[in-house]
C-alpha cells in the first residue's frame, strides 16, 4: 500500500505570509472595516503531470496533492508512509520560507470558546483532511478487463459498483453512479490504460525519441504484460475525524492498511465459474453453504429468477436466506442483474485468473525519499 493524495493543514499561532501579492479582503461599506480576506492558492509545479496547491488563509496553511508524484515521470509505486509524504511537503514549503508541518501533540478548544463543538477543537499540529490508499496487484496479460467486470458486481457496504462504459474502470459509491460518497470514495481501474494520457504529455514535452518517453512507455508496456489492476481508495475528512485519523501523530498509522485490506478483500466471494443454475447449486452445495442439495437447488432458482429479471421480495424472510447465501459466493441479488458483469472466470481459485502482489522491478526508478524529502 502507499499514498496516492495527501491533503495536510496546520494552524500556526502567528500570521503567514502571502504568495503571489494577491489578496482579496471583505470590507464592510458602512465602517469601512475589514471583515475577512482571502489568499488564491499557489500552485507549485515540480512535475511533468500534477501540480501541488499551496492554501493560505491568515495563520492557517493547507497543502494539497500528490507527493508520490511530485519531480517524478510515474507515480506507479510511491510513498508508503506519512511522515515521507509530509517530508515531501514540508521540502516545497521550506522554499517559500513557510513553516513546517508538525506532528500533533494534543487537540484543544479554542480561546474564549465555551460549550464549543467538534468543529470549534484545534490542534497545535497538522490534521488530515484527505488521503488516498492505493495498492497495485496482478491478474496477468489479458485478463484485467474481465477481472474488472466480475469484480464491478460485488458491493462494499452500502456502496454499489458501477463499471465504466469503456470497461476499464469501477467505482464503488451508495448510488451505484460515478459520484462518491461524503465518508469515502473507492475505485479499481486499469493501469495501463491510465498511462496513455501520460504517455502523450511526455511526448509532446520531450519527444518521441527521449529517455523520459521510452521509459514511460517501459511502465506502460509492464502494466500491460502484468495485467495490473490499481485499487484505490479515498477517505475524506468526515470519516477521517469519526475514525480518529485526522490528527496527525494522534493515532496508530497501521489503522489505514486495516482499512484498505477490508477493500482489497471484496474480491473473495467471487466463485462462480458460470451464470447457469447447475453451477451455482454446485458452488452452494460443495462450499457448505446450504446443508442439502434440495436448498441449494431452491437457492440457484431464486438466482434464475433474478438473471431472468424477476422483481424479488426482500420483505419475505426466504428471499433474504437466499440473498444471504448467494452473496457467500459473489452473487448480489439486492443489485439489479447485469449479465454482462459476469464473467467465466473464477479469482483466486481460476487457471485464468490469479490474482497476485505486484513486484517492483529492478529498473524502475523509486521515488527517493532521502532525495526529495530530506
Amino acid at each position: 500500500m502507499f499514498i496516492d493524495w495527501l491533503s495536510i493543514s496546520q494552524e500556526h499561532p502567528h500570521d503567514l505570509p502571502n504568495l503571489g501579492g494577491v489578496k482579496f479582503l471583505t470590507i464592510d461599506e458602512e465602517t469601512g472595516d475589514v471583515i475577512s480576506s482571502k489568499r488564491p492558492k499557489h500552485k507549485h509545479r515540480e512535475s511533468f503531470s500534477t501540480s501541488i496547491d499551496i492554501h493560505i488563509s491568515g495563520r492557517r496553511i493547507r497543502v494539497d496533492g500528490n507527493p508520490s508524484r511530485v519531480g517524478r515521470l510515474d507515480n506507479l509505486f510511491g510513498f508508503s508512509t506519512i511522515e515521507q509524504c509530509v517530508a515531501v511537503f514540508n521540502k516545497i514549503l521550506s522554499e517559500y520560507g513557510l513553516p513546517p508541518f508538525t506532528k500533533c501533540t494534543e487537540v484543544l478548544l479554542r480561546d474564549g470558546v465555551s460549550g464549543a463543538k467538534a468543529g470549534d477543537l484545534v490542534a497545535d499540529g497538522a490534521v488530515i483532511q484527505r488521503i488516498d490508499l492505493t495498492t497495485n496487484f496482478s491478474v496477468g496479460q489479458g485478463n484485467v478487463r474481465p477481472y474488472l467486470r466480475a469484480v464491478s458486481s460485488q458491493r462494499i457496504g452500502h456502496s454499489i459498483g458501477f463499471l465504466y462504459p469503456n470497461g476499464r474502470t469501477v467505482v464503488w459509491t451508495p448510488e451505484g453512479g460515478g459520484q462518491g460518497g461524503r465518508l469515502q470514495y473507492r475505485k479499481a481501474y486499469e493501469k495501463a490504460a491510465e498511462l496513455i494520457k501520460l504517455l502523450r504529455r511526455i511526448k509532446r514535452q520531450f519527444g518521441e525519441d527521449s529517455d523520459e518517453y521510452r521509459y514511460v512507455v517501459k511502465v506502460r508496456e509492464y502494466c500491460l504484460s502484468e495485467g495490473i489492476v490499481r485499487m484505490e481508495q479515498e477517505l475524506k475528512s468526515e470519516y477521517l475525524k469519526r475514525e480518529g485519523l485526522a490528527y496527525w501523530g494522534l493515532f496508530r498509522e497501521a489503522r489505514f492498511i486495516d482499512i484498505h485490506n477490508e477493500f482489497l478483500a471484496l474480491d473473495e466471494n467471487l466463485q462462480v465459474t458460470a451464470m447457469d443454475m447447475m453451477t451455482i447449486a454446485d458452488q452452494l452445495f460443495e462450499g457448505g453453504h446450504c446443508k442439502s442439495r434440495q436448498a441449494a437447488n431452491a437457492t440457484a432458482a431464486c438466482a434464475h429468477l433474478w438473471m431472468s429479471g424477476h422483481e424479488l421480495d426482500f420483505k419475505k424472510s426466504q428471499t433474504k436466506i437466499y440473498a444471504a447465501r448467494l452473496k457467500k459466493i459473489g452473487i448480489v441479488i439486492r443489485n439489479a442483474c447485469d449479465t454482462t458483469r459476469f464473467s467465466p472466470v473464477v479469482v483466486r481459485q481460476s487457471r485464468e485468473v490469479v490474482k497476485s502482489s505486484v513486484l517492483i522491478p529492478s529498473w524502475y526508478r523509486r521515488p527517493n525519499h532521502l532525495q526529495i524529502a530530506a
